[in-house]
């Protein structure tokens, strides 16, 4: 029988060396001084030969287990070494349909649908507050208590609206695995009530015609960039999303017809700004400058639109509080507040000027055409609207009290 000390003295020669341990086991020197531990055994009237490793990473007692292991299955009339490959084999499965394989795959199929930013805040939530916890275990195996302990977590942390997020990330990955034969079944959906309902957190907006006033002339007085101007006086006239506003593309523009086309990114349909002349006018003056580039508002980077922080940061230097005052976002709540309440225009109106999706009596979710005329008067008097409220004039508020 071998021992510690013998192994240790061993030295390697021109050829392999086999030291005989008993029941099978030997160790394997080669030429070039690395010690392997092999095993020979019979199986079915074959002789075969099983690997346990290189000594001493494997130890002597470690080496004689792994034999004695093996010696037990053969006397249940298994093959350890094809019932190794078959372990093998189950463990990449496994790996293979893990819930952070599967889910990053999901995420990847995503990144082509989703903005950038999205995509980015998505992936931080999986890595941050779910793969730890779960990104190993199978997908097949994770049920609603393992999901609920990943949601309370996040919860308890006072993220509840991220735990809800994270909740329905989840189940969309879910989904993805089910669609390509790798789970049967979503847990999410149990889990509804689990985590109580977040409080319902509206964006900072100003929707009274005299602090709006008070902003457009702010606005106006504004000294900082000239693109970060443009994008400033454009943002409560056309009232679209901030990140559809700041990477906004000069292709999407035809100024003679006063019209704007693009994607809109959260709910990938085409959408149709009509451009008042007012509108118009401050584009032009803008093209000037940025027109043989991509983006109407470029950043530092002349290809790269300006970034997302640059419309709060300006209302901030303008001395607006962007928590409970206004955000880039707050324009659209100011233009429907004061759109519907004051100049009493059709809520579903504004509701398509916003590319919300309003079902109509066919069923069809969007339609960029949709009140165009009755659009394009809208931003009109939008336009109109907004000067006479910079200019202090007196706004005849059309509803009484009551």
């Amino acid at each position: 029988m071998l021992s510690d000390t013998s192994i240790r003295k061993a030295k390697p020669g021109d050829k392999p060396v086999k030291l005989a341990d008993e029941k099978g086991l030997y160790l394997l020197i080669q030429p070039s001084g690395a010690k392997l531990w092999r095993q020979k055994y019979r199986f079915e009237g074959k002789e075969k030969l099983l690997a346990h490793g290189s000594y001493p990473e494997i130890s002597l007692s470690e080496a004689r287990s792994r034999r004695d292991e093996a010696r037990t299955l053969l006397a249940r009339g298994i093959d350890p070494a094809e019932n190794r490959k078959a372990q093998k084999a189950a463990r990449a499965d496994r790996a293979a349909n893990s819930f952070e394989v599967i889910c990053r795959e999901w995420l990847e199929k995503k990144r082509g649908e989703v903005a950038s930013s999205t995509y980015a805040k998505m992936l931080a939530r999986m890595e941050n507050f779910v793969f730890p916890w779960l990104g190993d275990k199978p997908i097949g195996e994770v049920g609603a208590p393992a999901v609920l302990a990943v949601l309370r977590r996040v919860d308890e942390n006072g993220a509840r609206h991220t735990a809800h997020k994270v909740r329905s990330e989840i189940s969309m990955a879910f989904r993805y695995a089910i669609a390509t034969g790798r789970a049967e079944r979503d847990p999410c959906p149990d889990l509804r009530g689990a985590i109580p309902s977040p409080k319902t957190e509206h964006m900072a907006a100003i929707t009274s015609p005299k602090e709006a006033a008070e902003l457009l002339r702010a606005i106006d007085a504004f000294r900082g960039t000239f693109v970060v101007r443009c994008a400033l006086r454009l943002a409560p006239m056309l009232f679209v999303r901030p990140g559809e506003l700041r990477k906004a593309e000069w292709s999407g523009f035809d100024l003679d017809k006063g019209e704007w086309r693009y994607l809109v990114t959260k709910t990938k349909t085409e959408h149709l700004v009509p451009l008042a002349p007012q509108a118009v006018a401050i584009l032009r003056e803008l093209q000037a400058l940025t027109g043989t580039r991509p983006y109407v508002f470029p950043g530092r980077d002349p290809q790269k639109p300006m970034s997302d922080a640059a419309i709060n940061a300006a209302l901030r230097r303008m001395g607006y509080d962007t928590q409970r005052e206004i955000t880039g976002h707050g324009f659209r709540a100011m233009a429907r507040t004061i759109l519907h309440e004051e100049l009493h225009i059709k809520p579903e109106v504004i509701e398509h000027q916003l590319a919300h999706r309003v079902p109509d009596t066919l069923g069809t979710a969007y339609n960029r055409t949709k009140f165009l005329r009755e659009r394009r008067a809208m931003m009109q008097t939008w336009a109109d609207y907004l000067d006479k409220l910079r200019s202090g004039a007196d706004v005849v508020q059309l509803r009484d009290s009551a």
